[in-house]
């Protein structure tokens, strides 16, 4: 199971936004699409950093409503983790458990292709484990 095969089933479609808009325009975005995460490129669509839910909520409790205001450069995570297509779901979910993210912006050659949230990824894995013990079950059936 790959990246790739999630995205061929879920789709491609990624929210982004500049660096230079207010977090406010974040906030609406992913309330109005229900996302936790939106990824942030730059005038090249390149990325640039991500801001989630957590991002926001955080920076809300330590500083206030004031935040909503600000652009999206001055909280954003910037160094941002991203995999690859070819990337296996389990690499995924190691590079999410270790970091404590639940979202990882997918990069081919460069460029954005897609977002894997960790719900997809427990959702291939359960996907997975169903299909094991069906065939464990044919197997056995079979003998």
């Amino acid at each position: 199971m790959t990246v790739a095969s999630i995205l061929a089933e879920k789709g491609r479609d990624v929210f982004t936004i500049v660096q230079d808009e207010k977090m406010s325009k974040v906030v609406d975005i992913l309330a109005e699409n229900r996302v936790g995460a939106m990824v942030v490129v730059d005038s090249n669509e390149n990325v640039a950093g991500i801001i989630s839910e957590r991002d926001i909520v955080r920076e809300i409790s330590k500083s206030g409503a004031s935040v909503l205001k600000q652009p999206v450069a001055a909280y954003m995570t910037r160094a941002v983790i991203s995999c690859d297509e070819a990337d296996t779901v389990d690499q995924v979910m190691g590079v999410m458990s270790e970091n404590r993210f639940r979202h990882v912006p997918v990069v081919t050659d460069g460029k954005l292709t897609g977002i894997i949230s960790i719900g997809d990824v427990v959702k291939r894995k359960i996907q997975q484990a169903e299909k094991d013990a069906e065939d464990m079950r044919n197997y056995i059936a079979a003998g």
